[in-house]
């Protein structure tokens, strides 16, 4: 049961007493690696949020532990899709419809400035805009060159919608061209502002591009929420417009999953382009049944490991670990990207499991030796058969990357990634001395371990990786100037998945999470902290916001900066409503995963 749902045990008041034996895992409470899925910080709780548990909530608590170790399709489902949307059968027809598309933008660029910009929002909105980066660019560059003249700046609708498309791309626009709309003599934004409702959400999707000190933007945010949130709710679709964003902002939303919405929607549109939607619906079929084969290739290999089979203690989840990859990127060109990124994450799931529920602290510091030293003789020196199953896996996938990569473009990765498993590692033997200790971090020494043992670093460092061409030492040398935009998903992840799993309907025993590391500090109230821990979401967007516009808009550093905000966005998607991972047979969830992965569009 969630800590804001079940009955609240005040602080410091009730002892709770643990079992010697490791504790049942529990469902996603390590971000992105426990986030895939499930489980982590399975550790004692001493002063800080103790829970009675009753032996009906321990049932409980087994029950969900086993219901949640399976995926919820299995390898002989996932190798028997199919679809006809697969192989060249389509190639003359989406082709036919791309070219159409770049007629209607280089059409666009002779008509007035509103008509730009709504054709590149819908392509971006229906999840095809990747067909044409360079010539949105191009209309983009040339817009931004006359965003300084502040001449037609009447509008708050095509303010709105030119700052947000400009800033999502990496523009230093300034927001003091929301001044236009501004009270003389109050200051304020004008009351008759209220009746755009069009301007309005456009005015509150474009504030959450902000960055540190942009005032105007918070100012435009509460404002445009208190009159978005009167709209009727009549199921119009502006009305469901509105709804989905006051729900999540657009910035934040997962890519893939916005499009497989907004495609949905847009054919209740009045000014609906028929050819567009054509061309949106194909491409996502399209580009599904290459999701398809990308995941048939990673069940194999899973399957092929045995880690699965021979380990179960693990959370065997490859449908879990996929998506991931979908939400950083689905584009059908990185194929590659998806499969070594999904094999990643289980390998992070299963070393995760490994120090959550079933090594000892002993057993646990031989394994991190092991790692450390990254030396594949060390597996003599493990007693267990699992975790020497595990090492032999991990060392067998990361020296095939390596061994591309110096094929490739004779750059040996290998030390540069190794160390990113290290420090991943021995971030969660950390965790795992808590646990024995019993010791509770302040919310400081909390948040510098769990922003690496969450896994977002070691992600984005095979992210870098991969999708650099061409590749260098000297790249790998200076990875260090992407720390804010590194660190920023990081934290960003960690704290959804504490906001989210702690609404979790199952009562955890638990090492604490950033809400009770921030109640044990302050002495404040849950709500405190939870409110507290919101806030920082939101100023770590700020942060990362401001990243983006720092950096060139230039090849790898912007497809790079592009996953960064991609994981992040990937967090607020699982954990949007509790946790996904936890619960099986959850229909939002579940729906979600047929959409993008299964069931294409009708045409």
């Amino acid at each position: 049961m969630s800590l804001s749902t079940c009955s609240r045990v005040p602080v410091a008041v009730v002892a709770v007493t643990l079992p010697q034996a490791r504790p049942l895992r529990s469902v996603a409470t390590n971000a992105f690696a426990r986030a895939s899925c499930g489980g982590g910080h399975r550790h004692k709780l001493r002063s800080v949020a103790a829970l009675k548990t009753s032996s009906d909530d321990q049932n409980l608590v087994q029950q969900s532990a086993d219901d949640n170790r399976d995926s919820i399709w299995s390898n002989d489902y996932i190798q028997s899709m199919e679809s006809k949307y697969s192989g060249e059968a389509n190639t003359e027809h989406i082709n036919k419809l791309k070219e159409d598309a770049r007629t209607m933008l280089k059409k666009a660029e002779d008509e007035p400035l509103i008509n730009q910009l709504e054709l590149i929002d819908l392509l971006e909105r229906l999840g095809i805009s990747y067909h044409f980066e360079d010539e949105i660019q191009k209309n983009l560059e040339r817009i931004s060159q006359a965003h300084s003249k502040p001449t037609h700046y009447k509008d708050l609708y095509a303010t709105s919608l030119e700052f947000k498309l400009l800033r999502q791309h990496g523009y230093k626009v300034t927001s003091d061209v929301f001044k236009a709309f501004k009270d003389d003599k109050s200051g304020q934004f004008k009351a008759s502002l209220g009746k755009d409702c069009k301007g309005l959400l456009n005015l509150y999707e474009a504030s959450f591009l902000a960055v540190e000190g942009e005032n105007i933007l918070e100012e435009a945010r509460s404002f445009s929420k208190k009159y978005l949130s009167k709209q009727k709710k009549d199921g119009t679709y502006l009305s469901l417009l509105v709804a989905h964003a006051l729900e999540l902002p657009l910035h934040w939303r997962m890519p893939r999953m916005e499009a497989r919405w907004f495609i949905d929607l847009y054919q209740q549109c009045q000014y609906m382009n028929p050819a567009l939607l054509h061309f949106a619906k194909l491409d996502f079929n399209i580009v599904q049944a290459t999701h398809q084969q990308d995941l048939k290739f990673v069940s194999r290999w899973w399957m092929n490991t045995g880690l699965g089979k021979n380990l179960n203690f693990i959370r065997d989840k490859m449908i879990e670990h996929f998506l991931w990859t979908i939400g950083l990127m689905y584009e059908p060109q990185h194929g590659y990207f998806r499969r070594v990124v999904a094999q990643l994450v289980a390998l992070i799931t299963t070393i995760d499991d490994i120090y959550d529920t079933y090594g000892t602290l002993d057993q646990l510091q031989l394994f991190t030796d092991a790692i450390v030293r990254w030396d594949i003789n060390e597996v003599d020196r493990l007693s267990d058969n699992y975790m020497k199953m595990s090492l032999f896996t991990l060392h067998n996938s990361v020296c095939e990357i390596a061994a591309k990569h110096f094929r490739d473009q004779e750059v040996n990765v290998l030390p540069f990634i190794k160390k990113a498993w290290i420090d991943l590692c021995e971030a969660y033997l950390v965790e795992a001395k808590w646990y024995n200790t019993g010791y509770v971090p302040t919310m400081q020494e909390y948040i510098n371990n769990a922003t690496i043992s969450v896994a977002a670093p070691l992600t984005l460092c095979y992210a870098y990786v991969l999708l650099s061409n061409p590749l260098s030492k000297d790249m790998l040398n200076n990875f260090h100037q992407y720390s804010v935009i590194s660190h920023c998903p990081s934290l960003i992840t960690r704290l959804t998945n504490d906001l989210g799993t702690s609404l979790a309907k199952i009562r955890q025993v638990d090492v604490p999470k950033s809400i009770e590391c921030y109640v044990h500090d302050n002495g404040c109230s849950e709500d405190e902290a939870r409110e507290h821990v919101r806030g920082l979401i939101e100023a770590t967007w700020k942060k990362m916001n401001k990243a983006s516009l720092e950096s060139p808009l230039t090849m790898p550093k912007k497809t790079f900066h592009r996953v960064a905000v991609n994981l992040a966005r990937m967090s607020q998607f699982m954990y949007l409503h509790s946790d996904g991972h936890f619960f099986q047979d959850f229909t939002i969830y579940k729906n979600d995963m047929l959409s993008l992965l299964a069931n294409p569009f009708e045409i």
